[in-house]
């Protein structure tokens, strides 16, 4: 027996049974697989493992004996890392039912090892005694069991239970810590025409491939998952900036609205993204959770496709785009809608070809609405097809007064192309204006191609036949494909703006994608165009590139109907780029009160406009130029401004750091007060409420201001 002198006599002898028997009963016993020992010093050494076990672990016998036990054995749950072999054998109490693997193996055999402290006659521990068994095939059992239980068994991420519990406890840790986090909640738009078109199996299939380009495009520390449905929630630990938030949110949903190649055919679908963040937006899940929830209704509501992050303020804003979509029907009624027109410069000549309609609107109590406020009012309203209709009138009328020579352009709404009457349409809008139909140039959204075919093709064939200009807007956007540019008889491709503001930005690679739309026009007999230009090298790289048509504020803004009859008196407008030219920081106009903070007194004002590097208050009289505010936007967003104009009780303030975007069209501070320095000064915590954040008493200190008593708006 000398082959196996480690072996201390683990068990008691039977009064009937002799050594030799009972150790030929123990040697059957380990060969058969039903029973395996191990044994182990005072100080944790293995002495005695069954031969078995050790072939099972594929590890040599000879290389574990005398090994302390913790680095021959690993849990194997690696979720279960605090059950320690290390401080079982430390306390010196029996334990059962312990998973282990081979250090050495960490995907190996999975065994379950029970331990007995032994202590001799008098008392003193002399080491371990124990058993094991080989339990990979029931272990395995019992994790894809327990996985199924945590994780969406289509996608592999996260499911619904595990994201709950894990922002649950995230937070619960982060609030003693005082760190941040942030949750996301993304809404997939235009999956059910998926599943409707293509079959259930193409919608499962395409759930994967959201799921991967999900994992993809976020590039640290988080956890994703899909709570059912199109529904998608991740969390980002230590996360508050808004910059940064707001990159990967744009990120998100540029990756996941690229097309998808699936067996039953392709398809393009979008993503909408709602932010909020811990614990500025709420201090416990099912606050943070509604914060996201209320952010993501907010940017499908603004026309999907975006982002948001949650504000306080979100259900005054629904509720206050509701009345400007129900002011629509006034305005179209009482011709409150007016256009301005942006000109496209021909690259060759410097002369201006065309201009693009862009409907703005004269409201009678917020004033103007530019062009950009009003297109997110009127995504997604009911009435985007009468304003299409009126604009289109509208625009022609406007052409008759221009030479022949000149276009206008104007943006279809994807519902007018498809109205029954489209066609009819236009043409009257022609003949009431007494142009030439080829003066007339429609740009065409790419998403009129998930109409009906049937509708689309005869709408087209209808305006090749009046002879109207087609142009494919956006090409490039990701939604791009040869199919479109053979069934339609287009006369140009406008290249989309991203693209444009990407190869100004990264140069190579984007610029390449732009020679090449421009050979692929080229071969098709099309003439190329891009927006959004600013920089005179952006202009010259797109002119190298050979685009032939340009539109940005290097040439001009939107200008006025007079404006555009003043330069085209001579019969043409040719228009020099101005280097120096750049956009405008576009200013919203805004109605409400807030506060604004100087010498530790807080004086309220009406917000009148708002950009990223300003703002336009009222309300103030005696405020000289130079003087510095601090004002509070509203649920812990304060930022430091200098007013640069003052007029009476109107002053012109300048921001120290520019507002960023919130990814729907409004504006917000990058960082915000944080809750937890509040609470340290004595503030219970708790979400940031939406308007007067610093509770700053106005009888703290002298007023230096007088209120110039004009009028004050009611928050909405």
């Amino acid at each position: 027996m000398s082959s196996r002198n480690t072996r201390s006599a683990p068990f008691a002898a039977g009064s009937a049974m002799s050594d030799g028997e009972r150790l030929a009963m123990l040697d059957e016993l380990e060969q058969s697989g039903l029973g395996w020992f191990w044994a182990s010093d005072a100080s944790g050494h293995l002495t005695y493992l069954s031969a078995a076990i050790a072939a099972r672990l594929d590890v040599p016998l000879g290389e574990l004996i005398g090994q302390p036990l913790p680095t021959i054995f690993a849990a194997a749950d690696r979720e279960e890392r605090g059950k320690s072999l290390a401080l079982m054998l430390g306390a010196h109490k029996a334990f059962a039912g312990m998973a282990v693997r081979a250090a050495r193996r960490p995907e190996g055999t999975v065994l379950r090892l029970s331990g007995q402290p032994v202590t001799d006659a008098a008392g003193h521990f002399i080491g371990f005694r124990g058993t094991g068994a080989d339990i990979t095939e029931e272990y395995h059992r019992e994790e894809e069991t327990a996985r199924l239980a945590r994780y969406d068994s289509l996608t592999g991420l996260s499911n619904r239970h595990r994201m709950a519990h894990n922002i649950e406890a995230t937070l619960t840790a982060f609030r003693t810590a005082r760190r941040n986090c942030a949750v996301m909640m993304i809404d997939l738009d235009r999956f059910k025409h998926v599943n409707d078109t293509l079959g259930h199996a193409a919608g499962d299939e395409l759930l994967k491939q959201v799921a991967a380009r999900l994992t993809r495009a976020i590039d640290r520390e988080c956890e994703i998952g899909r709570l059912g449905g199109d529904e998608f929630q991740v969390m980002l630990p230590d996360v508050d900036d808004r910059g940064v938030l707001g990159d990967l949110a744009m990120k998100i949903i540029t990756m996941l609205r690229q097309p998808y190649s699936l067996e039953e055919g392709r398809c393009v679908i979008g993503a909408s993204v709602g932010i909020a963040i811990a614990p500025h937006d709420g201090v416990t899940r099912d606050e943070i959770v509604r914060a996201a929830d209320l952010a993501l209704y907010a940017s499908k509501n603004g026309g999907r496709g975006q982002y948001r992050f949650f504000s306080g303020e979100l259900e005054n804003e629904t509720i206050f785009r509701r009345r400007l979509e129900q002011d629509l029907g006034t305005a179209l009624r009482e011709e409150q809608l007016f256009l301005r027109f942006e000109p496209i410069v021909e690259a060759a000549a410097g002369t201006v070809s065309s201009l693009e309609a862009h409907v703005c609107w004269n409201h009678a109590d917020r004033g103007i609405i530019d062009e950009e406020e009003f297109a997110q009012i009127i995504e997604g309203s009911a009435l985007l097809a009468d304003v299409g209709r009126w604009a289109i009138a509208a625009a022609c009328a406007r052409a008759c007064d221009w030479p022949d020579t000149v276009r206008i352009a104007v943006n279809v709404p994807v519902p007018l192309f498809l109205a029954d009457d489209f066609v009819t349409l236009v043409a009257d809008a022609v003949d009431a204006a007494g142009i030439a139909p080829s003066r007339l140039e429609l740009e065409i959204s790419e998403a009129v191609f998930f109409g009906d075919a049937s509708v689309v093709d005869r709408a087209l064939a209808g305006l090749f036949k009046l002879g109207v200009r087609l142009t494919l807007d956006e090409f490039g956007s990701g939604y791009s494909s040869l199919a479109y540019l053979r069934r339609a008889p287009f006369d140009a491709i406008k290249i989309d703006q991203k693209l444009v503001a990407e190869a100004e930005r990264h140069d190579s690679r984007e610029l390449g994608l732009v020679r090449a739309i421009v050979a692929l026009a080229g071969a098709l007999q099309m003439d190329t165009m891009a927006g959004g230009i600013e920089s005179a090298g952006l202009l010259a790289a797109l002119t190298e590139c050979g685009v032939r048509y340009l539109e940005g504020p290097i040439f001009s803004e939107p200008v006025d109907a007079a404006m555009v009859a003043s330069e085209m008196a001579d019969g043409a407008w040719k228009i020099d780029p101005g280097a120096e030219r750049t956009r405008r920081a576009r200013r919203r106009t805004v109605f409400r009160k807030i506060q604004v903070i100087h010498d530790d007194y807080a004086y309220e004002v009406t917000l009148r406009n708002l950009s990223r590097t300003g703002a336009l208050i009222q309300g103030l009289a005696d405020v000289p130029k130079g003087t510095q505010f601090v004002v509070d936007l509203g649920g812990g967003q304060l930022a430091v401004a200098t007013v640069i104009r003052s007029n009476g009780d109107v002053q012109g303030l300048e921001f120290e750091q520019s507002l960023i975007e919130d990814g729907s069209g409004g504006l917000c501070t990058r960082n915000r007060v944080s809750p937890y320095a509040l609470a340290a000064a004595g503030t219970p915590l708790a979400p940031l409420a939406p308007g007067k954040f610093l509770g700053i008493d106005q009888g703290t200190a002298v007023p230096k201001f007088g209120y110039a008593g004009a009028a004050r708006a009611e928050t909405v």
